[in-house]
């Protein structure tokens, strides 16, 4: 067996006849390693959790890519875009699970009591209803595969709330007819199906999802355009630019395609701040348990300078007794890391499963601190900790090197 090895094994896990001062100390370093395990694995799982959900969300809802005709306005009524295309409703590259069309059109809600513009989302047939479901709050989705156009719809909680509506209450709706602008308005009424909740103010404040050939209707044309497509990837951790490109590449010259973060770059400032927060916090905790440690080596050296001049007597060198009492400081680091990890496991799972933490939706995006669950994120965490602190600690043992075994055993004697 190693000498260093075994020798800080020994001094490390016999605390008996130790100083107090050396045994408050101890403490202190491993307290200081709990918390900031507790905090890095905390940070971590919650941080990436709170990102991976906000994309999440934006793609359910938006698809993760949109296909457009390129000349598409600003305007939140879509340009038209023929239906049959070679790659609907199969698109041929393998990372593509689904694909539906889309199509939008502004209007206002009236109802007696107050009125705002909202914008009516038209799906077709193939509208993903699973994986829409998550949002659902109350009612159904709309079947939009019957034969008949369909005036069912979904409508936010947001919207519910503030026109009065529940399942099954009606409203009207009122749009601009673009083609003929001093015709009157054309007006449509709607039954609410089912209320949903996203906590993006982008879409609660907006969409009222409905039967697309409503919005064929309202803008004069046949079944066969659409405003656009939206595409579901099988993996959202991979990587949506190099498929944009591919995507690019298959489509007409006269469309293009954008991922969902290019939709709202104000969403995807927001998702960036987190990678920033992650690193500063991560940063500031790792600084403060190294310097925890830092300062229990150099009291366990200065206890122990009699021992260090007998090592070095007994034929020791330097290198051999700073590996001693770095081993030794990892060695009281074990109990620390243990307690942090099985504190934070703990607390990331109650709030995984009881939500404890809420946040207001109208600045996080989010209801509740989302929990991201790995054993990647534990491994990483602790080895990070023991592999920095190990070098780190090297720094402090110098001071071995300056201690001379005549006066060593001479002060202790």
């Amino acid at each position: 067996m190693n000498f260093s090895w075994f020798f800080a094994q020994k001094i490390a896990w016999n605390s008996k006849g130790s100083p107090s001062l050396s045994q408050k100390i101890v403490r202190i370093g491993q307290i200081a390693v709990a918390l900031g395990t507790i905090v890095a694995l905390i940070t971590l799982s919650t941080g990436i959790g709170a990102k991976k959900e906000i994309k999440e969300k934006l793609a359910d809802f938006n698809g993760h890519i949109t296909i457009q005709p390129y000349n598409t306005n600003l305007s939140y009524n879509s340009d038209s875009i023929a239906l049959p295309q070679k790659y609907y409703p199969h698109f041929s590259l393998t990372e593509i699970q689904h694909i539906q069309a889309t199509a939008t059109k502004s209007g206002i809600i009236r109802t007696e009591k107050s009125f705002d513009g909202v914008l009516l989302k038209g799906m077709d047939k193939n509208f993903d209803k699973n994986r829409f479901q998550k949002f659902i709050l109350k009612g159904q989705i709309p079947d939009f595969s019957q034969n008949e156009i369909s005036s069912r719809v979904l409508i936010s909680q947001k919207l519910a709330n503030n026109f009065y509506l529940d399942i099954d209450s009606t409203f009207n709706m009122v749009f601009l007819n673009e083609k003929q602008l001093h015709a009157q308005p054309i007006y449509r009424k709607f039954t609410v199906n089912g209320i949903y909740t996203t906590d993006i103010s982008e879409f609660d404040d907006l969409y009222v999802i409905g039967d697309i050939r409503q919005v064929q209707k309202l803008n004069g044309w046949g079944e066969d355009f659409v405003g656009g497509f939206e595409l579901f990837v099988k993996n959202i951790n991979g990587d949506l630019e190099q498929i944009k490109a591919h995507i690019n590449k298959e489509i007409s010259y006269n469309q293009i395609a954008a991922a969902a973060t290019d939709q709202f770059p104000a969403i995807n400032e927001w998702i960036g701040i987190f990678d920033t927060n992650i690193f500063i916090i991560l940063f500031i905790m790792m600084i403060v348990v190294i310097i925890n440690m830092i300062m229990v080596i150099l009291i366990l050296i200065l206890e122990r300078t009699s021992a260090i001049g007998i090592l070095k007597t007994l034929g020791a060198n330097n290198r051999q007794i700073m590996r001693i009492f770095v081993h030794q400081a990892l060695f009281i680091m074990i109990p620390g890391l243990v307690a942090g990890n099985l504190m934070a496991l703990g607390l990331l799972l109650i709030q995984n499963y009881f939500g404890v933490i809420q946040l207001p939706p109208e600045n996080y995006f989010i209801s509740k601190a989302p929990v991201y669950l790995s054993w990647e994120i534990f491994l990483l965490v602790n080895l990070g900790t023991i592999i920095i602190t190990a070098l780190v600690l090297y720094l402090p043992s110098l001071l071995i090197r300056k201690i001379s075994p005549n006066k060593a055993i001479k002060i202790s004697g």
